[in-house]
């Protein structure tokens, strides 16, 4: 008989991403670092970067789980991974690797840029610039850990899919975090003042106060540290998955000195 499906629980995986951060190795954060930014990165914001992304990744999973419950199996499958993202808009990211997978082909319609043209595929590369779509494998090894601790396992394909989410997300995560660093805060952020037609300026908050509190940045302006990680998860992640991703990233910088 097949193993009965696993039926994850949502609760608490912030917590557990806190605690258990070397999912994602801080040698891997620092490289993916060094790959988009010349900046010094802190123990701090590499602790919070690896605990962002493993947040998203066992949101996907679970997601995935959920899927794949329904059809009572164990192991996950791309089509689980689909399922799970269509269900939750919250757990879209890592764009460019839909673009990438033979997964998503076709599910993502026509791209076009700025001027009109389609925007094809990217083509296979033997290029040796660093890019996510190349160092997807690295993260392999943080990928399996992550499926064994939620009790499963997954086809090759869905691992390669999952590699190439984290290690997207992650690059994305590392560019922000630098710009919030040379823009000195979360600029696009710090200024906005929402207003219904009518309506008296100053009535409605501008942003939120974790928000605000992080829309003007202090310090070395040559070291990415924790605050501005966790400013870079507020631009990638949004709801549910955005608010577990911070509070895992707190509980993991909480006791680790910013150097």
């Amino acid at each position: 008989m097949p193993a009965p499906p696993v039926h994850p629980e949502r609760t608490g995986s912030a917590s557990a991403a806190g605690r258990d951060v070397p999912s994602f190795k801080p040698s891997l954060v620092r490289a993916v670092f060094r790959d988009v930014t010349p900046l010094n990165v802190s123990r701090s914001a590499t602790r919070a970067a690896a605990s962002v992304t493993r947040t998203v990744l066992t949101d996907i999973i679970d997601g995935a789980l959920r899927a794949a419950a329904e059809e009572d199996r164990g192991k996950l499958l791309p089509k689980d991974l689909v399922t799970a993202i269509d269900r939750d808009v919250e757990l879209e990211v890592g764009g460019a690797w839909y673009h990438h997978s033979p997964t998503f082909k076709g599910l993502t319609g026509v791209v076009h840029d700025a001027g009109g043209a389609v925007v094809h595929a990217p083509r296979r590369s033997r290029s040796r610039k660093p890019s996510a779509v190349v160092g997807a494998h690295r993260f392999e090894p943080g990928i399996r850990k992550l499926l064994r601790g939620r009790g499963t396992a997954a086809v090759p394909a869905m691992v390669r899919d999952l590699d190439g989410l984290a290690s997207v997300f992650l690059t994305d995560l590392a560019r922000d975090a630098a710009m919030v660093v040379r823009e000195g805060g979360i600029k696009r952020f710090g200024t906005v003042s929402l207003t219904m037609p009518g309506e008296p300026a100053g009535t409605r908050p501008s942003v939120p106060d974790p928000v605000l509190a992080l829309s003007t940045r202090t310090g070395d302006r040559r070291t990415i540290g924790g605050d501005d990680v966790l400013a870079a998860t507020m631009i990638q992640l949004f709801g549910e998955v955005g608010r577990r991703a911070l509070a895992a990233a707190r509980e993991a910088t909480a006791t680790c000195p910013d150097g």
